[in-house]
């Protein structure tokens, strides 16, 4: 499909076995975003082969990243008043659409500010860091001795990095962006930015693409290097992990000795309540209690109280003891766990961890044999700790997919994986 690549899924019925499987677009979950749909045992027309090639060539952008990068060079010559810029789109008619004028060297060094996200929770969820977030990643990255950053789905990040190799002379840390949104290669060089697909591993621009993210990856023999990933939260999980395992594998190509048995660094951004799936596929990983907030999302903000907290957590191979969290914001350091947690999260002697996921301080069930949220009571029924007003599971309820009892849905031994 345009986006590269289809992933393989399969249509579930409840306790009729597996199902069929097809391949549908990698990125996009609604079917109005794109339309692909393939069953895996179809055979496929010669005709509907080749207007399914029209279609792809049809929803490309209309300019390459080389050209739009000449055009660039040619905006920035445009006395200042001549200057405009479309927030909405870059091909398509501009009519009724949003302009700015007068555009500054200093506007065109932050793009995240001047294009309009692009807000679709699952396929591109332009959600966006706000200063005191980026500010502390970047920092972290300095701190910890990294110069070089790949920046997936982490535009703000990525401009502020590069604005402050523009302004600082001294300043060493550089970053390349892999982003799905095309409309970035309007402001970076093909060694700053690489049209990518995250969900399926697919580079826009081919084998130069893939080459220099390889290279970025490989300098200094891949010494002092980070990837920070941020992605769609409705996006999924295990196609995201196979991505970025990807991207380790690139790494772990350098010759230095021993490489093979190391992770590349990463941080992954993404909800707490993720944290057994991303544990699934790195096991390495630790989850931090830093509160990641975003200047163009209504709840994910720092500071609400309650469950009104943002949700977002930083996902990480890096040791925890290392990542020191601001102590002015609240956060202090375990020594028994031997990291930074949120000044909510107890230490709890019988878990023997700082227990607490949101923020909140939790309380142990001794039934559950672990710590629950404190809005939770212990249901007889159920056989464990759920909300008061929750209604109980019947107990010949079986599960959606295959209709045993004895676990839900998203752990279905049956539920194929893409």
């Amino acid at each position: 499909c345009p986006l590269g690549p289809a992933l393989l899924f399969v249509k579930t019925s409840q306790g009729k076995g597996e199902g069929r499987r097809f391949y549908a677009c990698s990125a996009c979950r609604d079917r109005r975003d794109c339309n692909f749909f393939q069953w895996e045992d179809e055979k496929v027309s010669e005709t509907r082969l080749a207007a399914r090639e029209k279609y792809n060539r049809n929803h490309q952008p209309s300019f390459t990243h080389r050209q739009n990068v000449e055009r660039y060079k040619k905006f920035i010559l445009l006395p200042l008043p001549e200057r405009r810029f479309c927030q909405e789109s870059e091909w398509e008619n501009h009519s009724g659409h949003q302009f700015l004028c007068g555009i500054s060297t200093a506007q065109l060094q932050t793009p995240s500010q001047l294009l309009y996200p692009l807000e679709n929770k699952k396929t591109n969820a332009q959600y966006l860091f706000t200063d005191r977030s980026c500010q502390f990643l970047l920092d972290l990255i300095i701190d910890l001795g990294f110069r070089r950053v790949l920046s997936v789905g982490t535009p703000r990040l990525h401009e502020m990095i590069q604005s402050k190799v523009s302004q600082e002379e001294d300043f060493r840390v550089r970053s390349l962006l892999l982003d799905i949104d095309f409309r970035y290669s309007q402001f970076y060089t093909e060694d700053e930015f690489c049209h990518y697909n995250m969900f399926n591993h697919y580079f826009f621009g081919g084998e130069a693409a893939h080459e220099t993210c390889r290279k970025f990856l490989h300098q200094d023999n891949g010494e002092r290097v980070i990837m920070v990933t941020d992605p769609p939260f409705g996006g999924l999980v295990e196609a995201l992990a196979f991505s970025f395992k990807k991207l380790m594998a690139m790494w772990s190509e350098t010759e230095k000795e021993g490489r093979n048995s190391q992770e590349m660094p990463m941080v992954w951004i993404f909800p707490y309540f993720f944290e057994s799936r991303i544990l699934e596929f790195f096991p390495s990983f630790s989850m931090m209690d830093y509160q990641v907030d975003y200047d163009n999302h209504a709840l994910y903000k720092h500071g609400k109280t309650g469950r009104r907290q943002s949700p977002v957590r930083m996902f990480t191979n890096l040791t925890p003891s290392m990542i020191v969290l601001p102590v002015e914001e609240g956060y202090r350091f375990c020594t028994i766990c031997q990291r930074y947690v949120s000044s909510g999260n107890q230490h709890c002697e019988i878990c023997n961890s700082c227990t607490s996921k949101d923020g909140r301080r939790w309380k142990h069930c001794v039934l559950c044999k672990k710590c629950v949220k404190p809005s939770w009571f212990h249901c007889n029924n159920c056989k464990c700790c759920a909300l008061q007003s929750h209604v109980c599971e019947k107990t010949d309820a079986g599960c959606f997919v295959c209709g045993k009892a004895g676990h839900k849905r998203s752990t279905c031994p049956s539920l194929s994986h893409t």
